[in-house]
This record gives structure tokens, sequence and C-alpha cells, in this order.
């Protein structure tokens, strides 16, 4: 009909894949629930559970209002400027370099002429979606301690979307498996519902998850050091594959680093920075190498650490560095990019590991990666990380379609191996809504 305007072909793509890709530029800004939502056939996850912290409450009457407060707050003294010790100027310094990049990316997003369009549909899709129902946060992990962890079982139900008679049974296929230090998949190209100890759970196709129990105590953590290297370690070794041939090409960590803000909030177990430098990664590796993907905090001493020990011990090569850069619902950077403690940003540290038939040939034919590319998104809940698996398909080596591991994991995608104390945090069914067929 004249006077509708059609989407213009990027913006296309973007309601289709969740990737906006900006005109003459390093950086892309995604959906998470779009990228996420390609891993699910019957359903969907509902942007109101993922980006409840950045856009406005549906009910704001009950929030309160501080302006409304008759009680005028008194203001805080001003405080002295800070003055940086030597490894918060390296940090300093390091972040100087990438601001630019940052700033100008940013800039791109909000000047782009579908940039409207896009934050208009996410805010639509959040207004319309179901809210987020109440429970228990740290509800695997605590389950993890208990002595009777190794009795729990996880039941899936297969069903088969396909049948004429309606008012057949259309569970197709039942399987009840143990939940912890086990490979439990879905091989089907559906999602399966699943039950454990009444919770509902859903799995994308074609995946699965190695959940394991953590037999430490986190009083005593560096007493009882050698103990949970040998028996949480020698739950990743379960999942190593007796052929190379079988490795994978591609392995995204995402480690629960110290830190103080997570103790402090009590969101997840924190675990010593060494505890990782027995993470066997060369053993994981396809025989044909891997991309390895690293989240990472902005600490000058953790990044140290990375470089000099961590990424040796894996015989992992430094390539370079992705930016998560976070906005809210309105484009706006969740915090100043200036403010020291609070960067509105994350960083993705990649490097290969070369398997046994990578050499430097094999890495000459690879897609280059861009050094300082940044991803822009609104988050989701505290530490979750957004879906870019896609984004680094493109870059690893070996065997296509590549396999796909995310070791630390809290969700899951289509085609990937999961494995953590919590791969299904965000698989709870409360995260979902069912899609009309």
């Amino acid at each position: 009909m004249q006077g509708e305007s059609k989407p213009s072909d990027e913006l296309s793509r973007f309601l289709d894949s969740g990737i906006y890709e900006l005109p003459n530029s390093n950086a892309v800004f995604i959906d998470p629930v779009r990228v996420l939502n390609r891993s699910y056939t019957r359903f969907r996850v509902s942007p109101s559970t993922y980006y409840s912290r950045f856009f406005e409450s549906k009910h704001p009457a009950q929030e309160s209002n501080p302006s409304s407060n008759p009680k005028k707050r008194k203001r805080k003294p001003k405080k002295q400027p800070y003055s940086l010790n030597e490894k918060e100027q390296a940090a300093e310094k390091r972040h100087q370099e990438a601001a630019p990049s940052l700033l100008k990316a940013h800039e791109s997003l909000l000047a782009a002429a579908d940039f409207p369009a896009i934050m208009s549909k996410i805010r639509s899709d959040f207004c319309s979606s179901v809210e987020l129902s109440g429970g228990e946060e740290h509800f695997l992990i605590e389950l993890g301690k208990v002595w009777q962890a190794p009795l729990y079982d996880i039941t899936l139900d297969f069903k088969f979307s396909g049948l004429k008679n309606e008012t057949e049974n259309r569970i197709n296929e039942r399987r009840v498996l143990p939940v912890f230090n086990n490979l439990v998949v879905n091989d089907k190209p559906e999602d399966v519902e699943a039950e454990f100890l009444n919770r509902q759970y859903i799995l994308p196709r074609l995946s699965c998850f190695y959940m394991i129990i953590f037999i430490m105590s986190y009083m005593f953590l560096y007493v009882l050091s050698l103990i949970m290297l040998k028996s949480d370690l020698g739950q990743i070794r379960n999942i190593i594959p007796a052929d190379s041939d079988s490795g994978f090409n591609l392995i995204v960590i995402d480690p629960p680093w110290e830190n103080g803000s997570a103790r402090q909030k009590s969101v997840y177990p924190t675990l010593p920075n060494r505890y990782f430098l027995s993470l066997p990664i060369k053993q994981l590796t396809h025989r044909g190498g891997a991309l390895v993907a690293l989240w990472v905090t902005n600490r000058d001493k953790l990044r140290n650490f990375i470089e000099k020990e961590l990424f040796p011990a894996w015989g992992v090569r430094y390539f370079s560095t992705i930016y998560w850069l976070k906005v809210k619902g309105d484009g706006s950077l969740i915090n100043d990019l200036g403010l020291f403690h609070h960067r509105p940003y994350e960083c993705l540290l990649l490097g290969y590991c070369n398997g046994n038939e990578m050499d430097s040939d094999c890495l000459s034919e690879l897609m280059p990666i861009k050094d300082k590319h940044i991803i822009m998104s609104i988050p989701g809940g505290y530490s979750r990380k957004p879906p870019i698996g896609e984004l680094l398909l493109e870059h690893a080596p070996g065997v296509k379609p590549a396999r796909c591991i995310e070791l630390f994991a809290r969700e899951m995608l289509a085609g990937w191996v999961s494995w953590g104390n919590e791969p299904l945090h965000f698989q709870d069914s409360r995260y979902f809504e069912t899609v009309n067929m």
C-alpha cells in the first residue's frame, strides 16, 4: 500500500537473525533474545525476563520514586581525587587505548538510520511478553553440594509435533538420566521439555549439557584445593574425546573469576585464578585446532595472569580482543565510559590452540579477526553474557560445521555442549514462552 515504508535489507536481516552490522564500522549490535530464539522451535525466550534490568518495570507505580520522598537526601561530601596505583594505571592506559573505538562504535549505533526501529521493536517485544515468576536463583548450585546429588535424575520428554491424531499421547519418547556428572543429550532437531525435582526446563535442539558436582567447601577453599582439583577437573576430563577428530573447534570459557562484587551479591561462587591453569584446553581441542574465547574482567592483575601464565599453560596463542559494550533500552551506555570501577564494557580475549594438524598456514586461511571488534547489546541478568558463538564461528579452524563447547556455562545453545555447575540456570521454563504453532 502507498505510504507504507519497507524495512531496509539490513533491518530485515536483523529481525531474522538478531544481528545488525553497522556500516563502515567494526561494530555490530545484537538482540540476544532473537539470537537465542534461533535455537528453539516450540518455545522462545521471554524478552521481559531477559531485559528486566534495563527497561522500565511494567508496574512503575509499585516502585518507590525517590523524587516523591518528602525527606531531602543529604548530599555526600565530595571525595578527594583518587590516586591510582601502578596496576590501576596500567588498566587505565589499556582503557584509554580502547576508548576512542568504543565511542566511535556507540556513535555509529546512535546515528544508524535503522536504530529507532530496532529499539522500538525490542521495546515492543519486551512489553508484550510474560514477566518472570519467582524462584530460587541458586537452586542448582545448592543441589550440587548435597550428598544426594549423584542420585538425582532428569526426565526428558521428547514430543513429536507431526502427529496427525491430536488425541494421541504426544510424548513420543521418555528418557530418565542422571542429571549430575553425566552427559545429558537432546539429539532431536526440536526443543525438549525436561523435568527435574518438579521444575521444568527447556533444552534447545541438538544440544547437550554436563552438570558437575562441586564437592568443596568455599570457606576452606585453599586448604581443600587439591581435593577440589581431583574431583572437579576429573569431571571435565570425562568430556575429553577419546579421539582428537571429535575434539572442539570453538571453546568459549566464562570462568567464575575472583570478584568482590559477585561475592558481595552472592550471585555465584568464585574460584581462585590458579584453579583454571589445570583446565585441559589442549586435550579438548580438535586436531585441526580451536579458537578459544575467554571472558575476562578489566583488572590488570587478571590480564597479566592470563598473558603470562594461563594462555601459555593452555597452549593458546593470543590474537585479538573483542569488546562487549553495554547499552540501555534508549541506546545510552549503562555507565559513563570514564567511570573507573564500573566500565560499561567487558572483554573477550581470543586465541588459537593448535591441534595435531594445525600450523601457521591453516591460520592464514581463516577469516581475519579484527582487533578491537565491538559488540553492543542490552545486558540480561547479572553476569549473563550475550550469545556470541555465531559471530565467532567463521574464525574457528578445523571441520565445518564446527564442534562447540562452553565451559562454566549457565545457558545452552543449539549444537553446543554446555559444561559447568549450573548449565540449566537460564533453561528454567520460567524464562520461556510457548510459541503458538
